[in-house]
């Protein structure tokens, strides 16, 4: 089934940040994910999942252990399990990204 933001499982996520589950098993989760200006998620880790976030628009930085890394479109980060990370926007307009979990992230974070 050919599946887009159009007709996959919508969420809200920290109030006003959309998430969008385009593959959603025990194995693997990929999410589209929308996050307005000026939004921070929570720093936190994974006991198993393994993930990568790609930028597709906008610009994101990525608090990984207390590095801050900037990532632009078309630009992407793996987060080992286990690894502190922090995924904001900085900036004055809306980040979309997908973030890609191996296995499942669900009820695998431990908030810092």
């Amino acid at each position: 089934m050919k599946i887009s933001k159009k007709n996959a499982e919508h969420y809200i996520w920290g109030d006003i940040c959309d998430g969008w589950h385009l593959v959603k098993n025990k194995e693997l989760s990929v999410i589209h994910e929308r996050m307005p200006m000026n939004t921070t998620e929570i720093m936190h880790f994974h006991n198993q999942a393994r993930q990568f976030f790609f930028v597709l628009s906008g610009m994101a930085t990525m608090e990984i252990e207390g590095e801050l890394i900037t990532l632009g479109p078309n630009e992407g980060i793996e987060v080992p399990p286990l690894v502190q990370h922090q995924m904001r926007n900085e900036s004055d307009q809306d980040t979309e990204f997908l973030v890609i979990s191996q296995p499942n992230s669900r009820g695998d974070r431990v908030c810092i």
